[in-house]
């Protein structure tokens, strides 16, 4: 991301920009400054956005061969086309010879380094992946917003924060802003104002639910499973977000026993770091046996609700209790 941030401060562009990855506020925002950065405001005129698939090749080729009007270069900007994913041989050899007077931005949330599309932006422009960010990146990132707005915030209290909401920069923003609303006039954000406000993501109450199962708190188990059943969330999506939660605990659980470190899980679960040590903590709870055996009730529970057998909230209840039970 540093040779983007020097094109834009710049002004020297390349032909082609390939900005893929998870992290969907990272490319919106990047996009947004690229776009400012390339063409003046206003200029509707030398500026194109197509989204999805069934964008014809051609169209962009036709394009990006017309001269812009008054101005430097033509921008063209294409969101999740699949073109890094399926061969477009008559874009990719394009690419090689784009006028300089064109500039094309290829958004997407998957690539084939492979494809010849892949090697084509290589050769003629920039390529950045924006992935998930890191916990430490994350951690100085809201301290950055949270100082723009002129307040405070405690470590603890950020890292709770992430525990919280997830990692998802977008929602993060989404839940700053709440924030920022619900402090007014306060110097600090505090634990206590995160809880008062912010929206808990439903992965983190199954995680909490499967620790609390863990430690063999029925209790605790039930009232995770009561407080999703009252945010109107179906049982049997609860049951499959539950066996989804046990099947990533046994593959980290295995990761881990062929000696991967943290990043390593990461990247193989594609988990967020943050959350990949989480997992690696909660793993160790359960031995394998113990996963499998969950994993296949979990399935013989839902074929008994397919089935008539069994009542979908009742099913649910009674597999967290046998699991929970000291």
């Amino acid at each position: 991301m540093k040779s983007l941030n020097e094109d834009i401060k710049t002004g020297q562009f390349k032909s082609v920009y390939l900005l893929y990855g998870e992290e969907a506020y990272l490319k919106k925002q990047y996009k947004d400054r690229m776009i400012k950065a390339v063409i003046p405001d206003g200029d509707t005129m030398n500026y194109a956005y197509y989204e999805g698939k069934g964008i014809n090749p051609a169209e962009l080729i036709d394009l990006a061969e017309t001269m812009p009007f008054f101005a430097e270069r033509r921008l063209i900007v294409v969101e999740n086309s699949g073109f890094f994913k399926n061969a477009t041989p008559e874009l990719a050899d394009y690419i090689k010879e784009m006028p300089d007077t064109a500039c094309m931005i290829f958004l997407e949330n998957e690539v084939d380094k492979r494809g010849k599309m892949y090697k084509a932006a290589k050769d003629r422009g920039r390529i950045v992946e924006m992935g998930r960010q890191d916990e430490k990146t994350l951690l100085y990132w809201i301290a950055g917003n949270v100082k723009k707005e002129g307040r405070q915030i405690k470590e603890s209290a950020a890292r709770y924060l992430l525990s919280k909401t997830g990692t998802d920069m977008e929602n993060l923003e989404k839940e700053l802003e709440k924030l920022f609303s619900y402090t007014l006039g306060n110097s600090e954000i505090t634990v206590e104002d995160i809880d008062a406000i912010c929206t808990t993501q439903i992965s983190n109450k199954i995680f909490d639910m499967i620790e609390a199962v863990a430690a063999k708190n029925q209790r605790k188990a039930l009232d995770y499973y009561y407080d999703l059943l009252a945010l109107k969330e179906p049982p049997m999506r609860i049951l499959y977000l539950l066996a989804r939660q046990f099947r990533l605990l046994l593959e980290v659980k295995d990761l881990m026993g062929r000696g991967n470190d943290k990043a390593q899980i990461a990247k193989t679960a594609k988990l967020h770091p943050f959350v990949a040590g989480k997992y690696m903590q909660q793993c160790r709870t359960f031995s394998k046996a113990e996963l499998r055996s969950i994993m296949e009730d979990a399935a013989a529970t839902e074929e008994m609700v397919k089935t008539g057998r069994l009542n979908d909230r009742m099913s649910v209840e009674i597999f967290i209790v046998k699991y929970s039970v000291t």
